[in-house]
């Protein structure tokens, strides 16, 4: 299990002519290795050794669920059928989502793998299967990635997608991994930081997170990490990645703000890492700095990555969301939301908790 945390956490082909560079970040690259804009001290105990010690001598309680999650199966045809007037949300699992945005396919960080793991035979293993595989998606037009650790980018997922997707989207350096698993040159776009893209539908942009990228031992934050800003004549959505809480989530709401939705990180947080990945409390606060409309928790329901249990963040995030009046959608994998009439799902994940548990957050 510990091996398995270690190896998910991490151990250009640009067109410049397409993407307008607002403003060039290059003061978060130093020494060939990319930099938060707010420092991040480790706790104390965050070291390898002391979490290995966590990882043997802690015990985790409902870390992984005792029965199936729910999952609505999805298939080409009724992806097809979805109208091409609006902007559809299909949450896969994890931090995986599918858009169609008027008519075009748009992938966000899609791990579709048994595992996310370098490996196939250890590492996090998903609680339920995907809604769809690649195999059965559509042809795809975009596929955007937050960073490059194995939770939001898997490599036998990319080279099955390499074959039926015009365009790649990935932070600086994450052109480095697509290329080496045979993505063209030529269909990939790298970003810096507030980087912009126009497209048929509207603007693309990538924009800070606080987190760091790394997929072994010597390549720690030699990549790009970061969210993304989705604008069309309509709708507006934001998808964060992987992040700690930081002032940057109130910068990009006053740029691009408001959102209809944010789909925000909402899980494998621990007091061991507080800098990288958020608390549900600091989660909603992060939709209200975006000033999000509806937030869809993410990062949540598929992999065991912490020492909580797996239903602990959606129970929390529902919590803080009825105290602080912020409209929460919770599907489950294969719900299809329709931005034009969003509905937002009903809190399945509570008819599954041990009865005590249930119980006691009542």
């Amino acid at each position: 299990m510990f091996l398995g945390f270690v190896l998910t956490m991490g151990g250009s082909s640009m067109h410049n002519q397409m993407v307008v560079r607002n403003e060039p970040m290059r003061k978060n690259f130093r020494n060939g290795r990319f930099r938060n804009e707010e420092a991040m001290p480790l706790g104390t105990s965050a070291t390898f050794f002391g979490l290995l010690k966590r990882f043997i001598m802690e015990r985790k309680v409902d870390a992984s669920p005792d029965e199936a999650l729910p999952v609505r199966d999805l298939d080409q045809e009724q992806l097809r059928q979805l109208p091409n007037d609006s902007l559809f949300v299909i949450r896969l699992g994890h931090s995986s989502v599918l858009l169609k945005v008027y008519g075009e396919f748009w992938l966000l960080d899609p791990v579709l793998s048994k595992r996310a793991s370098p490996f196939s035979f250890i590492g996090p293993k998903r609680f339920h299967r995907p809604p769809i595989t690649v195999a059965d998606l559509p042809p795809i037009d975009k596929v955007l990635i937050s960073h490059n650790h194995y939770d939001h980018l898997d490599k036998a997922t990319i080279r099955q997608l390499k074959g039926k997707t015009r365009q790649f989207l990935v932070p600086l350096g994450v052109e480095k991994n697509l290329i080496d698993w045979g993505v063209r040159p030529t269909d990939i776009l790298s970003f810096d930081w507030w980087q912009e893209l126009n497209v048929g539908q509207g603007l693309i942009a990538f924009t800070p997170a606080r987190h760091f990228s790394g997929r072994g031992l010597n390549d720690g934050n030699s990549s790009l990490w970061g969210s993304w800003v989705i604008k069309t004549p309509d709708e507006s959505l934001f998808f964060s990645g992987d992040s700690g809480y930081f002032h940057g989530f109130g910068q990009i709401g006053r740029r691009y703000g408001p959102f209809d939705l944010t789909m925000i990180e909402t899980g494998a947080y621990d007091r061991d890492w507080p800098e990288i990945h958020m608390t549900p409390e600091q989660s909603v606060q992060a939709n209200i700095d975006l000033q999000g409309h509806t937030m869809m928790p993410i990062h949540n329901g598929t992999f065991d990555l912490a020492f909580h249990a797996w239903y602990e963040p959606l129970e929390r995030v529902a919590r803080v969301a009825d105290e602080r009046n912020v409209r929460l959608a919770t599907p489950v994998p294969g719900d299809i939301l329709n931005m034009r009439q969003l509905v937002t799902g009903t809190r399945w994940w509570q008819s599954l908790m041990p009865q005590e548990r249930s119980l006691a957050s009542a």
